[in-house]
């Protein structure tokens, strides 16, 4: 077809209406698609109902549902994909910076030239020795309402807290992370969970720590005096809460 005016007598020669009945075409169709939907909804017109048409009885709402009838529904099936899940299960949300003080007063101090953290019970006026830390949030899909995966890092440092298995148990460890930007995302298949802790609130400003790579594992504190800070199981005689001071 090579215009509008072929378009219009195809639909005058294929559908042509009863007596009585005529038809105006406002608006051309553009393409073969809507002369054919066109063509439909006229022989669907022409159906039995025109009869009640030409009767003097046919108002306005009968001629509507005539139309309702004869509309020639067109399904679109749009196909839609979505991006595969992310295999960085954790993400970091936020830092702040806070100290840990065991039940007994005990501040965590690094010793000078150490990588290692000690539990000390601090006179007053030497609590500058106790290390601040920076603690990072992150969310995690599945959420956990009642823990908060978290990673404890030394304050103006590049220094970590890290469990891993050493002499066949999980030990405390003190890592440097060259770049920090790897702890922004952490896979929960990566080796990099060892650097990440569940934070369980046990009241106000006082939690557990339990390790994401070891869960039935608490960082701890002996309970005597300057004794390293590591990890423990939960039955163990050591000092598991700590308050969190902003």
């Amino acid at each position: 077809f090579s215009g509008e005016t072929d378009y219009l007598s195809l639909i005058k020669s294929s559908s042509k209406m009863p007596e009585g009945v005529d038809m105006e075409i406002s608006c051309h169709p553009l393409t073969m698609k809507h002369v054919v939907n066109l063509v439909i909804a006229m022989e669907r017109f022409k159906g039995s109902k025109l009869e009640s048409a030409l009767s003097s009885e046919f108002d306005d709402e009968n001629f509507l549902n005539v139309m309702l009838d004869s509309i020639v529904e067109e399904e679109i099936v749009i196909e839609l994909t979505s991006e595969p899940p992310t295999q960085s299960d954790y993400s970091k949300t936020l830092e702040f910076d806070c100290s840990l003080t065991d039940g007994q007063q005990k501040e965590w101090v690094q010793m000078q030239n150490s990588m290692e953290l000690l539990g000390v019970m601090l006179q007053g006026g030497s609590n500058h020795h106790a290390v601040q830390i920076r603690m990072a949030t992150y969310r995690h899909l599945p959420t956990d309402t009642n823990a908060q995966p978290v990673a404890l890092g030394i304050k103006n440092s590049s220094f970590f807290l890290s469990c891993s298995e050493e002499g066949g148990k999980p030990t405390l460890h003190l890592e440097t992370v060259a770049n920090k930007d790897d702890l922004k995302k952490i896979s929960k298949d990566s080796d990099m969970v060892r650097f990440l802790f569940y934070r369980h609130d046990q009241g106000l400003d006082i939690s557990t720590f339990r390790s994401v790579r070891f869960p039935t594992w608490f960082i701890s504190t002996a309970k005597t005096n300057n004794q390293p800070v590591d990890m423990c199981e939960q039955t163990a005689n050591r000092n598991i809460t700590f308050t969190v001071q902003s």
